[in-house]
Formats: C-alpha cells, sequence, structure tokens
C-alpha cells in the first residue's frame, strides 16, 4: 500500500486524529456549558454522535501512537478495512448531528427569534458547538478519504 498523507501509523494521522478529538470534544464541552440543551433532540444527537467521534478517534491515535512507538506498519488489508467502515459511518453520523443541529440552531436565530426575546437562551453557545462539529465532520471525512484510497490501492 502507498504511504499517503493521513494514513495510519504516521504522524499526519495522528495529527488528524487529534484534531478529530479536540474538536469533537470542544463540540461537546460548548453545548453541554449551553443552558437548556437538553430539550432539543438534535443538541443530545450532536452530543451523542461527537461522544461516538471522541471514542473512535482516541482509539485510533493510540493504535498510531504504538505503530509509531513500535515502528509498525498499520497497512494491512483488513485492518484498514475497518478503518474505513468505522470513518465512514462516524463521518455520516457526525455530518447528520451537524446539520440537523445547524437547522434547530437557525430556527432558533432567525425564524422564531428566540435569541433575541429570551436573553438567557444560548444561542452563540448553539452556533460555536455547531462549527466545532462540522470542523470534527470536515477532519474525519478527509480521514475517511484516506482510508479509502488506501484500501482502493491494495
Amino acid at each position: 500500500m502507498k504511504v499517503v498523507v493521513g494514513s495510519p501509523g504516521t504522524w499526519s494521522g495522528l495529527l488528524l486524529r487529534t484534531g478529530q478529538c479536540v474538536f469533537a470534544g470542544a463540540s461537546i464541552g460548548v453545548m453541554v456549558s449551553a443552558l437548556g440543551f437538553s430539550n432539543y433532540t438534535a443538541f443530545c444527537y450532536l452530543i451523542a454522535s461527537m461522544g461516538l467521534q471522541v471514542l473512535w478517534s482516541l482509539g485510533l491515535a493510540c493504535l498510531d501512537v504504538y505503530a509509531l512507538k513500535i515502528k509498525r506498519d498499520l497497512h494491512n488489508p483488513v485492518l484498514v478495512s475497518l478503518f474505513v467502515v468505522g470513518d465512514w459511518v462516524t463521518a455520516t453520523l457526525s455530518l447528520a448531528a451537524a446539520c440537523a443541529s445547524a437547522g434547530v440552531t437557525v430556527l432558533f436565530a432567525r425564524d422564531v427569534h428566540f435569541c433575541r426575546t429570551i436573553p438567557q437562551f444560548s444561542c452563540g453557545r448553539f452556533e460555536i458547538s455547531v462549527a466545532f462539529a462540522f470542523v470534527t465532520w470536515l477532519l474525519i471525512s478527509m480521514s475517511s478519504l484516506v482510508m479509502f484510497w488506501l484500501l482502493a490501492s491494495v
């Protein structure tokens, strides 16, 4: 298999996984700090999706650290196909959660004007959390594309 930027067991792959984990964790942290997020299903789905993303990315980041430490190649076709499936599933869930939460946030801010009429409503935090979720999705989509490319090069 080819060595591609972001492939498993490389420094760029570790950086990609760390970024996914950090931005997903930031999305969770900002959303949890918002008042009343648990009253809306889309925001709860975002928390669950980003939680899964943190676990997946943290696990693969640990695997990257281990592979870099012992200088082991992770380009086994079975392992890469597992990475492809996991990345595509988490990318799909992350995009769905980010889009659903963005839709609810736009509804609150621009359509029903909750942000203006209810001052204690955390619209700014909702927006920041959704932005972090979209950055997470961007990173996981890059990672899933790299994994698919590696699998196709077998």
